[in-house]
């Protein structure tokens, strides 16, 4: 069964750029920038302060032309196969995570992101806010990925690993490392990220001369990829949602 929250609003005015969120056309910040540039009309007029504030099932609102309506909200997790852009759409015309998930949840969108060139577990919703708190560098959700370098390391290495590197102006570390297995040919590790920049387990091991032979990440707090198979997707059971947002 779909699970479904439903929005209970004390003030019936909020934010535009919250409703969007919450209606499930994209992430606040997404909605923001859709603000900026003109794209939103509130009964007719053209909106682009940030401070809007509007009435659900009120106000008429229009994104490029679409009439804004509240949508049944879908969590989704996605085994995401390498190759593959975490976008809604590409202007290059590679595949998309969009291109494994059915017609009829096509309003939902990618939590974070994942490597083009790395595959496993990614999270999709049409709950902006949902979205946007699990994203915040506040909430501290750990990202586990299995990885597998060539060769041997060090307890140095590890070491390095977690006391963090500088790559092109960003400082990138570590959480945790379990080394799974090692031997002269490659090492498995268990990585364990916190902030999730752009490409941080790729930059680290780069920075330590070592070669990503396999990268995946197995699960987003509470979130498993366990016995998902390549390209397909299941719902997020109430509690995974729950842990996720705290409550």
């Amino acid at each position: 069964m779909v699970p479904v929250l439903f929005l209970i609003v004390d003030n019936p005015k909020i934010r535009l750029q919250k409703y969007l969120s919450e209606t499930g056309v994209c992430s606040r910040r997404a909605s923001e920038q859709l603000i900026l540039e003109g794209k939103v009309f509130v009964n007719g007029t053209r909106v682009t302060e940030l401070g809007t504030k509007v009435t659900p099932d009120v106000d008429r609102v229009l994104v490029e032309g679409h009439v804004v309506k509240a949508r049944r909200k879908i969590y989704l997790a996605l085994y995401k196969p390498r190759n593959v852009v975490c976008t809604r759409s590409d202007p290059q015309g590679r595949p998309t995570v969009m291109d494994f998930i059915p017609p009829e949840m096509s309003h939902v969108y990618p939590v974070g992101r994942l490597d083009y060139d790395s595959e496993g577990l990614i999270l999709l919703t049409s709950d902006g806010e949902f979205c946007n708190r699990i994203t915040h560098p506040s909430k501290g959700i750990d990202k586990i990925y299995y990885v597998e370098v060539k060769g041997a390391i060090s307890r140095e290495t590890i070491s390095q690993m977690l006391n963090g590197v500088h790559h092109q102006g960003d400082f990138l570390k570590a959480s945790a490392v379990d080394v799974l297995k090692s031997n002269n040919t490659r090492t498995c590790m268990a990585i364990t990220l916190r902030e999730g920049k752009n490409r941080e387990i790729r930059r680290i091991l780069d920075c330590l001369q070592l070669i990503v032979l396999v990268l995946r990440r197995e699960q987003v707090g509470p979130v498993k990829l366990d016995k998902m198979t390549l390209g397909k997707w299941r719902l997020l059971t109430k509690t995974e949602i729950q842990l996720l947002l705290g409550i």
